[in-house]
């Protein structure tokens, strides 16, 4: 099975580009034109969203760095005990709607302190694979297409942040406690 995937995997790029210039060779479609033409709008979109990503990662130093979280971990320390939540996983529950790759950081940190096989590296993975860089996600994508009043999907976002993280604590204290 191992044997097929790998293969699948060598092959599974250069199959869908030659399936995608065969359809546009088939519709007569200039393909190499139509790829620059995507690349330059894909480039004007992103120095169009710069602002949005430094404000998001200005945001997201500054949470980490003003001794907010060890304040939320004190305060959060008597629920995370009655469920059996490791404290080391309070950060990744935080920063994980802000950005994507401080709680890369912040799993990786885990990881280190606890082990690869610890409860809390498990845990703090399944809550990453499991929710979303809702602030990231709605400032870089509604701030694209010049969206100001966001906070119905905001909120929508965030309901959903909660119940992937109360999902993933249930199914982890289900297959590894």
């Amino acid at each position: 099975m191992i044997n097929i995937l790998n293969a699948l995997s060598l092959w599974i790029l250069p199959c869908i580009i030659i399936y995608i210039l065969i359809y546009a060779l088939l519709k007569k479609t200039p393909a190499y034109e139509a790829f620059v033409d995507g690349a330059n709008e894909g480039f004007k979109i992103a120095i169009k969203i710069i602002p949005y990503l430094i404000a998001i990662m200005v945001c997201t130093a500054l949470f980490r760095a003003s001794g907010a979280i060890d304040i939320i971990e004190n305060l959060l320390k008597p629920v995370l005990d009655y469920f059996k939540i490791p404290i080391e996983t309070t950060i990744i529950m935080l920063t994980r709607s802000l950005s994507g790759s401080a709680t890369l950081g912040v799993l990786a940190d885990i990881i280190n302190q606890t082990g690869v096989n610890s409860y809390a590296t498990k845990l703090a993975a399944v809550i990453t694979g499991s929710s979303e860089t809702t602030f990231y996600v709605a400032s870089v994508y509604f701030g694209a297409v010049g969206i100001k009043k966001f906070r119905h999907a905001l909120l929508a976002g965030i309901l959903a942040d909660i119940a992937g993280i109360v999902a993933a604590v249930y199914v982890c204290s289900i297959f590894f406690l």
